[in-house]
């Protein structure tokens, strides 16, 4: 992979810092207690591909933008899914007015824009803001539909 770029990331079970590469074949582990970590990255037009499409595990795309309150609201929640299945899913942010090709591409309407993607593929999608509780149903019955196509 050519991005070389990372993220820190606190391990939540041992609290350890991790430095976990935004894009990377397998899932990021904690280098200290060997837990799956969360993986949560940004990620624009230029990088959408080999961040997003590439990944090995389903891709939780929020499609969001900086003016957007139910943006602002929805983004712990997202983090705190991405925490509950780290190992299972990767959290790809994009700023919808920084990356007009994927707004574009994603026909983005309203933001925020959820996307569950499979291989780069588009399993599930839903627009709004939605708690914790909902989104990670949502987000395990999109993934529970892919892990019953390939296994």
């Amino acid at each position: 992979m050519s991005t070389m770029q990372a993220t820190t990331v606190s391990c939540p079970n041992c609290g350890r810092t991790n430095r976990v590469p935004v894009a990377a074949e397998g899932r990021p582990r904690c280098g200290h207690c060997k837990q799956f970590l969360p993986w949560m990255v940004d990620a624009g037009d230029a990088d959408f591909t080999e961040v997003a499409e590439r990944a090995g595990v389903p891709v939780v795309v929020d499609l969001w933008a900086t003016w957007c309150g139910p943006c602002r609201m929805v983004s712990p929640a997202l983090e705190k899914v991405a925490t509950e299945l780290a190992g299972r899913i990767k959290l790809v942010k994009v700023d919808i007015d920084k990356n007009p090709r994927l707004s574009q591409r994603f026909e983005v309407q309203a933001v925020p824009t959820l996307l569950v993607l499979d291989r780069g593929e588009t399993v599930a999608r839903q627009a709004g803001a939605a708690p914790a509780p909902a989104l990670r149903q949502w987000v395990e019955q999109s993934i529970t539909t892919r892990e019953g196509r390939s296994g």
